[in-house]
């Protein structure tokens, strides 16, 4: 049976941990492995992408395969072909798929039809492929993960999923501080906040990410009012630990949920965070199709 990469769940600690550690070497040679010789990975983008699109498409041909992008309006799947047949088609061509979508449903199909192995590049409930990052990028910076707090401030969205379930995983203290109405549903090894200031206290890590995403744009004038206390500036980083870092999954809106100048500031780590993604996702290709 092959491996998917649906949630993040599906990794045990031992391989999470493993998996940083591959992602950090894979950093310090980018041309240090060849699993993907001869093979191709098909990556399907339903929704835009700048980061997910760079990191994959070099990534997989650093290790030596071959990206292939594929578009729904250039498939038949955007023609209304069942995403069984999509599958199945797939998986007589690729080695694996990612897919950045819109419902989780969508991943979860093309996964239990599919032969090959399935990761997720986004969907709207998961960002696993950004949490693996996230964590390499705290693994750079501070080392021992264990106990370690990171505090993401903002809409309890993918992101903030992500980073409960994959940091939890790893043996983080994950808090999410959000207002009434945007609130993360209880996970596992996460806390739940509304006062922000009390949910940095201590905090190596305060992450957000935008208020309005895509998708939302109906209702942005209302969830910028609702989370306007929760913008990342450097008095709330203040509160954190001393040497407390900032974390975006980016784009960024300037002046809403991060000011300039923690965005381009000393105290950030946004620009490795997003290098990191190509990294880890190569250590994820790896552990898939070993």
């Amino acid at each position: 049976m092959p491996r998917h990469f649906l949630t993040g769940a599906e990794l045990s600690r031992d391989e999470l941990l493993a998996l940083l550690d591959r992602a950090i070497e894979l950093r310090a040679d980018r041309l240090g492995s060849d699993a993907l010789a001869g093979r191709s990975v098909g990556l399907i983008f339903q929704k835009p992408s700048t980061r997910t699109r760079l990191s994959f498409e070099a990534g997989v041909f650093e290790l030596g395969g071959h990206p292939l992008i594929l578009r729904p309006d250039e498939m038949q799947m955007g023609r209304g072909e069942p995403l069984r047949d999509t599958a199945l088609i797939l998986s007589r061509h690729v080695q694996a798929v990612g897919i950045r979508t819109h419902d989780d449903a969508i991943i979860e199909e093309l996964a239990r039809y599919a032969t090959i192995s399935v990761f997720n590049m986004l969907t709207a409930g998961h960002h696993p492929c950004q949490a693996l990052a996230d964590l390499v990028t705290l693994r750079e910076t501070f080392g021992d993960l264990g106990g370690l707090v990171l505090t993401y401030v903002g809409d309890g969205n993918n992101v903030a999923r992500s980073l409960a379930i994959l940091g939890g995983i790893a043996g983080l203290e994950v808090r999410v501080a959000s207002p009434p109405g945007y609130a993360l549903e209880p996970i596992a090894g996460a806390r739940l906040f509304e006062d922000p200031v009390a949910a940095v206290r201590d905090a190596r890590a305060v992450y957000t990410d935008v208020w309005v995403s895509m998708g939302d744009e109906a209702t942005a004038e209302e969830r910028r009012r609702a989370l306007a206390a929760y913008r990342v500036d450097d008095a709330l980083l203040d509160r954190a630990a001393p040497d407390a870092i900032a974390l975006h999954d980016l784009p960024a809106h300037v002046g809403e949920e991060i000011t300039a100048e923690v965005l381009y500031g000393d105290r950030q780590r946004i620009w490795d965070q997003a290098e990191n993604r190509r990294h880890a996702q190569k250590a994820l290709l790896e552990l898939l199709l070993r």
